[in-house]
């Protein structure tokens, strides 16, 4: 659930310069039928379902998030169509957001060329957005 806490810990705090999120959850309406612990339907919690998920908070993103999914992600609650329908939210609201999709991987990235470009985004992202420190 990394990816979910990254993108809810910019939404509600200011404790963080950047994010960097890999196929995460984001939008719990779209697993309607429960998560985690939460076994009431989203129709019958859809208050929960909204305070939970991220993408209803997409607005409140200030920080600069990278996004990275796979795009043959089979994981029922974390299907490719979550993180492209975040960042479009992110985009919309003109938050500084990159999305990569990574071909032919799942959940977990396995091939070689996969995991380097993976870490070659987060090197870039981080140096990209993370102030250094101010000398004294």
């Amino acid at each position: 659930y990394g990816a979910f806490m990254t993108a809810n810990l910019l939404a509600h705090s200011d404790l963080f310069q950047m994010g960097i999120a890999r196929s995460g959850a984001y939008n719990r309406s779209l697993t309607p039928f429960g998560f985690q612990n939460e076994r009431r339907t989203f129709w019958d919690a859809t208050a929960i379902y909204a305070a939970m998920s991220p993408f209803f908070h997409a607005d409140a993103i200030n920080e600069p998030i990278l996004l990275i999914h796979g795009e043959a992600d089979n994981n029922s609650g974390t299907f490719p169509i979550q993180s492209a329908r975040m960042y479009m939210a992110l985009k919309g609201h003109g938050a500084t957001v990159r999305y990569v999709t990574l071909p032919h991987e799942s959940h977990g990235y396995v091939a070689r060329e996969s995991v380097l470009h993976t870490v070659a985004e987060m090197l870039n992202w981080a140096n990209s957005h993370i102030q250094k420190p101010r000398a004294k």
